[in-house]
């Protein structure tokens, strides 16, 4: 199965305020600030307007919509609660993001009576607990049974008969398969091939050619051959955060607040995590839209956010003085982690002692909120952002 929540953020954001039932619904921020679309409502996307489009283009498409800030601590903690019911039909779950999730229910179904009976407990489930609906596409492989989700929406449920993957996709337009972006479906259509059945009798060289070994992938899927397995997802292998500002930004000190913020959320999330880092990485996005990274290797692994913040700071100051154009984005991260560890250095002391600071802080954190706590260098946050979890991201 490939269980997707609808239009989620915005169904989430309907559970408290009804009146935004059944009206043209974005969730991105106010259309005067800069910023994209993160969700829309079904009713907003009959104007056009869908997820990455600029905030400014979608109010333009449609002026009377409802513009929302989003939430991201509050849909984070809905799609737990999400991940928690599949795992109780069976627990091979794969989730795909915050909102959608593989669920391999071999084994299990005649405990519901059948595969298509399961999947309906499912969006009970959903629905009765998190007032959000869902929609199943259920099939033999992981790239069916996700064309089958996408053609349930909204609100749906679509079974492909058992061996049946292949002749559910042939008849479809190339555009219905995962992977196909714009730019693959215009190389393809120049090739004449319009429907998944004619991309899946293309000879792999003559697309080998066009779009490289991912052509031969695609060919693949198209004919329903997709053997991946529901795999648990990994520990993940690095820890970041970032941010885009509303406007372009040369101001130091507030680039310095940001990094700040942004590295005691880091720091957190690794010693919730119980993990130390070795290499901590910062992203810069200028006004000209140029990204860079840079990295350094630290000689004793850590998960203290003076050491991770100094670290960055120093790399930041560097890019700085090379660079006369606004900063448009800014992010740190963390990578190369391993489980905690004792930290032996020079200053054990000091590092014990601020261990135990950042135990208390992380404490009050959880209870009260990332922002109950603030340190001297992220006072200018009050005016940059607002506290509805935004800068988790």
């Amino acid at each position: 199965m490939h269980i997707d929540l609808d239009a989620f953020f915005v169904s989430v954001e309907r559970m408290e305020r009804t009146e935004l039932v059944g009206k043209p619904v974005v969730v991105g921020g106010s259309p005067d600030r800069r910023g994209v679309v993160a969700a829309s409502s079904y009713e907003a996307r009959e104007y056009g307007i869908h997820s990455g489009m600029p905030l400014k283009i979608a109010v333009r498409l449609c002026p009377w919509a409802i513009f929302v800030t989003g939430n991201h601590k509050k849909y984070r903690h809905v799609s737990h609660k999400f991940m928690d019911i599949l795992a109780g039909f069976s627990p091979f779950l794969e989730p795909m993001g915050i909102d959608e999730a593989y669920l391999d229910v071999t084994g299990f179904e005649s405990l519901h009576g059948s595969t298509r009976e399961m999947a309906v407990k499912i969006r009970q489930a959903v629905s009765s607990g998190l007032g959000v609906s869902a929609s199943i596409g259920i099939a033999g492989s992981k790239v069916a049974a996700k064309v089958a989700s996408a053609m349930a929406k909204p609100d749906g449920l679509l079974e492909v008969p058992v061996g049946g993957d292949a002749g559910f996709l042939t008849p479809l337009e190339i555009g219905r398969l995962p992977g196909i972006g714009k730019k693959t479906e215009e190389t393809l259509k120049s090739l004449g091939v319009k429907t998944l059945g004619q991309l899946a009798k293309m000879p792999p060289d003559s697309l080998k050619v066009r779009l490289g070994v991912y052509g031969e992938t695609l060919i693949r899927y198209a004919g329903g051959m997709d053997d991946r397995p529901v795999e648990p997802p990994e520990e993940a292998k690095s820890i970041s955060r970032e941010t885009t500002f509303a406007k372009d930004t040369h101001d130091r000190g507030k680039l310095e607040a940001v990094l700040k913020h942004l590295s005691e959320q880091v720091g957190f999330s690794l010693r919730r995590r119980q993990r130390q880092t070795q290499c901590i990485t910062i992203k810069l996005r200028f006004s000209d839209f140029t990204t860079i990274t840079r990295s350094r290797t630290l000689s004793v692994a850590t998960h203290t956010d003076r050491i991770i913040f100094d670290t960055g700071f120093k790399m930041l100051w560097k890019e700085l003085d090379k660079s006369r154009l606004a900063v448009r984005l800014i992010g740190i991260g963390a990578s190369r982690l391993g489980e905690k560890g004792q930290q032996m250095d020079m200053l054990a002391d000091t590092s014990a002692r601020q261990d135990k600071l950042e135990q208390v802080i992380d404490r009050i954190r959880l209870k009260y909120g990332f922002e109950a706590i603030q340190t001297g260098r992220t006072l200018k946050l009050d005016e940059l952002f607002n506290k509805n979890g935004d800068m988790e991201r």
